[in-house]
């Protein structure tokens, strides 16, 4: 008789390096026996906190070590179902998600729990200022999660919390879908004209790996950008742009459209539950920006500084474009990319072809990585031994400058069929002070991206923007690998929504620094240094399109915010509500059927519903950060140490502005920002 195997995931510690994720030891079937089993005991952790006959205190009520069984499962479970799913993992999510919300509410709208957790609220010794941020948050995340409500408030808030997690998750399976069934299959090479090399190799690759010939082009970022920016065939380039921009809107059983109004009108009758007009009340509360006034005047404030430019820009391309096109030729959004590029080469003399043989992957992770042994004296060291989840992935040991272990580090760097597009940072678990067993307990973060694949005969040779993306990854990775508190609620990025990319951001101004470039950017044939001369066009391009770019992010977050400040239910034709939530920052004419909504996972199925202004109110911050590095040495270790411990390794211990003053000496200006971007000469 064959011998039953254990639930790994039931264990009571991996026995792995690090106690990292087993990944090559975890059947499918363990998934869901393991987050049931973990709800049982998180209920047994709540039984014994309740049934404690002693005074509520923030020792027994607060802080009692609780069982990680949960955690740690959904924590593999969740973030493999974004970087490596398929049918069966899409299938038990719909499926484990309401039950795991159910239980998230039985636990939030436990009577006994509630009250012990309030008394210690109200009557405490005296806390530090992190365990006094712990009871806060505490305290708060009951009442938010309807503590106070009468039982048929809390029935009815539980149910739509569970169907508010089914839908979103539906939201972004569909997304995933509908990205890889579209393909543009070319097999005429005459079609390919304008495509640089390394686009047809990878194409060709694509449809190699189908089993066609000829060339495939699809949505996933690597394929879609340079199509778009090169490919001289105008009626492909449009077909390339409708299907990307009708995402989710065709009739079939990947339609979002009609997820829409239910996932807007249940995030604003849950805030309504709770006191709050609107959803974008409920969600500032617990945000820098405070309140909506204060998000619209940031808006505000960069739609009437950065428009002029960006009409001007808009201008200058289509004025391009009728050299070729004709005089009464008004530029479509399929052709702004082209022609902005043919505008960037007459004025620079530059493009990301030219600059993509500095660029080799290999390379740029060692520039990445030598970025934060410079600044933080921290290092990388491969660990082959550690379980990865796809062959793409790698594994890195982190060590913090005394030589002691930091933490783990995945990295994941191409795209595939079973991988959400965009990029985005991760823990598989966070850090914490284990106060029972003694010690740091250290974290296991990871990095997503969808970078250029290497072809049969190239390496991955990256564009700028995907090495600033890296960047910003990275400046995630750093901000939790840093983490350095005692509870792992307030550890590495668990801070304010509108505070999380200040880190990542910060990162991306060094991409253009030509001391960072020098570090690492080598020709990946001949191994010579990237020529100062193409360093300084560079630099002279930086801003190219800058009015564009900021005005584009503003008309996101008003489209955000028009959703999540309703105080009625959204009733409204989803394509007519966008176009109009935009109308102030319209750059190029709309085309019937295009729909953002649709496929705008950050605001729908992600964390930043009432939240897309975070992008610009961190640029002000990063900006601003960024100018004390320049003032005191981009490099200067003294600075970056206090970056560190005064912003990095602080996680949400206190008030994300305290963290950021302690560290700059006063509240961030847009004038940074403004000068940056050259807006402003300031």
């Amino acid at each position: 008789m064959e011998e039953t195997k254990n639930n790994i995931l039931l264990e009571k510690k991996f026995t792995t390096p690090f106690g990292s994720a087993p990944f090559n030891e975890i059947r499918f079937e363990d998934y869901e026996e393991a987050m049931m089993e973990g709800m049982k005991r998180d209920i047994a952790d709540i039984e014994r906190i309740t049934s404690n006959p002693d005074e509520p205190t923030f020792e027994n009520t607060i802080i009692p070590k609780g069982d990680r069984t949960l955690t740690r499962v959904t924590n593999i479970f969740f973030n493999l179902l974004s970087a490596n799913t398929n049918d069966e993992m899409d299938a038990l999510a719909q499926k484990m998600s309401p039950i795991l919300t159910e239980h998230s509410n039985k636990i939030m709208l436990d009577e006994k729990l509630w009250h012990r957790v309030k008394a210690v609220y109200e009557n405490h010794r005296e806390l530090t200022t992190e365990e006094n941020t712990l009871l806060e948050n505490m305290y708060q995340s009951f009442v938010r999660h309807g503590a106070l409500l009468s039982e048929e408030k809390k029935r009815e808030f539980s149910q739509l919390q569970m169907e508010l997690s089914q839908i979103t998750l539906q939201y972004q399976q569909n997304m995933l879908k509908e990205t890889n069934a579209f393909q543009l299959h070319i097999t005429k090479h005459e079609d390919l004209s304008g495509l640089p090399d390394s686009q047809i190799e990878a194409a060709a690759l694509a449809a190699k790996e189908k089993g066609l010939e000829g060339w495939l082009f699809t949505l996933h970022a690597p394929s879609y950008g340079p199509f778009m920016t090169y490919a001289d065939n105008a009626e492909f380039r449009r077909q390339m742009y409708m299907a990307h921009m009708t995402i989710c809107t065709h009739d079939n059983e990947s339609n979002n459209l009609r997820l829409i109004p239910r996932i807007v009108n249940l995030r604003r009758r849950l805030a309504n539950i709770l006191g709050y007009k609107t959803f974008a009340d409920f969600i500032l509360v617990k945000r820098c920006a405070e309140n909506i006034e204060r998000v619209n005047d940031l808006l505000k404030q960069l739609r009437e500084a950065y428009m002029p430019t960006a009409k001007r820009e808009v201008e200058e391309i289509e004025a391009l474009a009728r050299e070729t096109e004709g005089s009464e030729y008004k530029l479509k959004p399929w052709d702004f990319s082209y022609y902005s590029h043919k505008l960037r080469m007459q004025r620079y003399n530059i493009d990301s072809e030219m600059l993509r043989p500095y660029f080799e992957l290999s390379q740029v992770k060692k520039g990445v990585f030598g970025l934060a042994t410079t600044l933080y004296g921290i290092t990388f060291h491969k660990r082959d031994d550690v379980q990865v989840y796809h062959p793409d992935v790698e594994a890195w040991e982190v060590k913090d400058k005394d030589g002691e272990y930091l933490g783990l580090l995945y990295t994941d760097f191409h795209p595939r069929s079973s991988k959400q597009s965009g990029a985005w940072m991760t823990t598989y678990k966070e850090q914490w002070i284990d106060e029972e067993e003694g010690g740091d307990s250290r974290p296991h973060v990871s990095v997503c991206m969808n970078f250029t694949k290497p072809t049969e005969d190239k390496p991955a040779l990256l564009t700028l923007g995907e090495v600033e993306t890296f960047l910003h990854e990275f400046g995630h990775s750093l901000h939790a690998l840093f983490s350095k508190v005692r509870f792992e609620s307030l550890s590495c990025t668990n801070v304010w929504w509108d505070f999380v990319e200040l880190p990542s951001q910060f990162m991306e101004n060094y991409v253009t620094e030509p001391e960072f470039l020098n570090t690492f950017a080598r020709h990946y044939e001949t191994g010579e240094p990237i020529p100062q001369e193409l360093i300084d066009r560079i630099i002279r391009s930086k801003n190219f399109m800058a009015g564009y770019a900021c005005i584009r992010q503003v008309s996101l977050a008003l489209l955000d915010m028009a959703y999540y400040t309703l105080e009625n239910d959204f009733e409204d034709d989803v394509l007519e509500f966008e176009q109009k939530a935009q109308s102030s920052c319209q750059m190029l004419p709309k085309m019937e059927g295009v729909c953002m909504s649709a496929q705008f996972g950050h605001i729908m199925s992600g964390g930043y519903a009432a939240g897309y202004y975070s992008y610009k109110w961190a640029e002000v911050m990063d900006a601003d950060a960024f100018a004390v590095f320049k003032h005191e040495g981009i490099f200067n270790q003294e600075t970056a140490n206090r970056f560190r411990n005064e912003v990095l390794s602080r996680g949400a211990s206190e008030p994300p502005m305290t963290l950021y003053r302690r560290f700059r000496g006063g509240e961030p200006t847009i004038e940074a920002l403004l000068k940056r971007n050259g807006i402003s000469n300031g």
